[in-house]
């Protein structure tokens, strides 16, 4: 039961413009092949940054649309936030390290989801917890915004497990997160 970012960005490596708005992401749609029904099987439990769950309270639940996941989500915020009425979204703050186990076994068995957010993936793996970076890599540049991860990982680096068309508009790649060894 891996801990993963699952995410899309620009070629230039932003997941948002600097208002925090995901529009250039929405003209794509839905693309033809996407690995997204495959992964979100798998997913038991899902973190969220406060950024993009304020995007989908504005975008989707206030356009009416139902809350999208079945499984708990915790949202990481140092702000007061609304709650969504019947999804199980649990509001905390502070160090990852301190809600993981309780994802963890919330997961039951299945992966833990960083959804969005490449500050909050940055902290898990700042924590040692991040497994898997699953990123869709869009065919736009947006010149500025959140980066993908705001963190220098150099040592260990990255390991590349597999790079994926899809739709002829996206490029999949999955790397694995490698430990430094213990000493």
């Amino acid at each position: 039961m891996p801990t993963q970012f699952y995410g899309a960005s620009s070629l230039d490596g932003f997941i948002a413009t600097p208002d925090h708005d995901l529009g250039w992401l929405l003209q794509f749609g839905e693309i033809e092949g996407s690995s997204y029904p495959a992964f979100i099987r798998d997913v038991g439990a899902l973190a969220m940054g406060s950024h993009t769950y304020e995007w989908m309270l504005k975008h989707a639940i206030d356009a009416g649309q139902p809350w999208p996941y079945a499984v708990p989500a915790w949202v990481f915020s140092s702000r007061s936030l609304r709650r969504i009425p019947g999804a199980d979204v649990r509001l905390v703050r502070g160090d990852v390290r301190s809600v993981h186990t309780a994802m963890l076994e919330a997961a039951a068995g299945r992966n833990v989801w960083i959804v969005g957010g490449g500050d909050l993936a940055g902290q898990f793996h700042d924590a040692g917890l991040l497994d898997e970076l699953i990123v869709q890599i869009a065919p736009v540049t947006l010149g500025a915004g959140t980066p993908l991860l705001p963190r220098r990982i150099t040592q260990p680096p990255l390991r590349l497990k597999s790079v994926t068309p899809l739709g002829g508009v996206f490029a999949e790649l999955r790397y694995d997160v490698q430990r430094l060894p213990v000493a």
